[in-house]
């Protein structure tokens, strides 16, 4: 395994209004836990869409772990060019400073959003190229997630793709066992 692909909720789907929010650290936590053994097991790639939430913290873990483990790189892959351009300033510049964390960002569509089909389009690039999924996602509390979740079950039919799932009582048992 050399690539992995991160994924899982958005800011407003896990009640996240402020970078303050204290389930910020646990989903961190629990996730620098995860891609740890992913690379601790051979990973030397992790890839994200550079989404509000779960996908922006873990450009930011990655970030920290590369101090332990210099050799991984990271990237961002946007869906489509001029990808949060529509954001917050806030936002914006936060996806500025994770863009400056990334060993490689790149868009699959190079034209501005102009239908859905470019995100299937990328979300079946994200997985041709990747040969594993950490999502934080529990199929319990559906999300915009749940597309990523159902086109990996789809191609898990057809070839051997590992998917591991941060759910919400891993992220309850952090908090109750693992925190420091």
């Amino acid at each position: 395994m050399t690539n992995l692909y991160i994924s899982g909720y958005r800011t407003y789907e896990l009640g996240v209004f402020t970078g303050k929010d204290p389930k910020i650290n646990v989903i961190k936590k629990t996730l620098k836990n995860e891609i740890s053994q992913f690379i601790e097991s051979g990973v030397d790639w992790i890839l994200t869409s550079g989404q509000l939430g779960v996908e922006q913290w873990a450009v930011e873990v990655v970030d920290e772990l590369k101090k332990d483990y210099p050799e991984v790189k990271q990237a961002i892959v946007f869906p489509f060019l001029e990808f949060g351009s529509n954001w917050k300033e806030e936002s914006k510049t936060k996806l500025m400073e994770l863009q400056q964390m990334a060993d490689y960002t790149e868009s699959t569509s190079h034209q501005p959003y102009k239908d859905p089909s470019q995100l299937k389009n990328h979300q079946q690039f994200m997985l041709d190229h990747t040969d594993a999924a950490l999502l934080v996602y529990d199929p319990e509390h559906e999300g915009k997630t749940s597309f990523v979740y159902q086109a990996i079950q789809k191609k898990q039919e057809k070839t051997p793709y590992e998917c591991r799932l941060i759910d919400f009582d891993q992220l309850q048992n952090t908090i109750e066992f693992g925190m420091e």
